[in-house]
């Protein structure tokens, strides 16, 4: 038996949540370590769960070693980097302004209506788009689609109740139709005396 497409949303029922946390983490780290095996890498994994347990895992030495190595390799900036001013309005109009220009530029390039020739990184841009525009489809498809199943199941539901009434008001009729002509003296019976 296939298996079905998951959709990418969080899971609502907190115990099917917690199931596939604990599968999803036990494959993730399953994962780490063989590619840590068969392509001699150093690994280093941190999960934290909703619950704020952690969970690591480092293939060559200790976790403290591999964020020492790692910390050592990046300059110890990373965390000044990670803290950056947010924009100001105009540099924020102007970024927006520059991918809308790009979107309308791909669907002209898309839609042949314009002669213009983009370059990799405006494609590339755009490819992300259209990636992210399917994906957002495809779930409100899949949502609509599972609300119809939803709706045409308590159709059945309905209509099977219905005819099972229908049945038995047919079998009551059948029942009584059978008393009252078992009770009367065989109405459709003719005297010999006619003929």
């Amino acid at each position: 038996m296939a298996r079905g497409r998951v959709q990418m949303k969080r899971i609502e029922n907190p115990v099917h949540r917690q199931v596939t946390f604990c599968k999803r983490r036990a494959g993730l780290l399953k994962k780490a370590k063989e590619l840590s095996v068969l392509c001699d890498a150093e690994i280093g994994v941190l999960i934290f769960s909703a619950h704020g347990k952690l969970y690591e895992l480092a293939t060559k030495g200790t976790m403290q070693e591999l964020i020492e190595r790692y910390t050592k390799y990046t300059g110890g900036t990373q965390t000044d980097e990670a803290i950056a001013e947010p924009m100001d309005a105009k540099q924020e109009i102007n970024m927006l302004k520059q991918e809308i220009e790009i979107l309308q530029k791909g669907l002209r390039y898309m839609f042949g209506g314009g002669s213009e020739i983009m370059t990799l990184d405006e494609l590339l841009v755009l490819e992300k788009h259209l990636e992210i525009w399917i994906y957002h489809i495809r779930s409100a498809k899949m949502d609509i689609m599972c609300q119809e199943i939803q709706m045409l199941r308590n159709k059945e539901g309905i209509l099977n109740a219905a005819n099972k009434y229908l049945q038995d008001k047919i079998e009551e009729n059948i029942n009584c139709t059978t008393v009252t002509a078992t009770n009367m003296p065989h109405p459709l019976t003719i005297g010999n005396n006619i003929f």
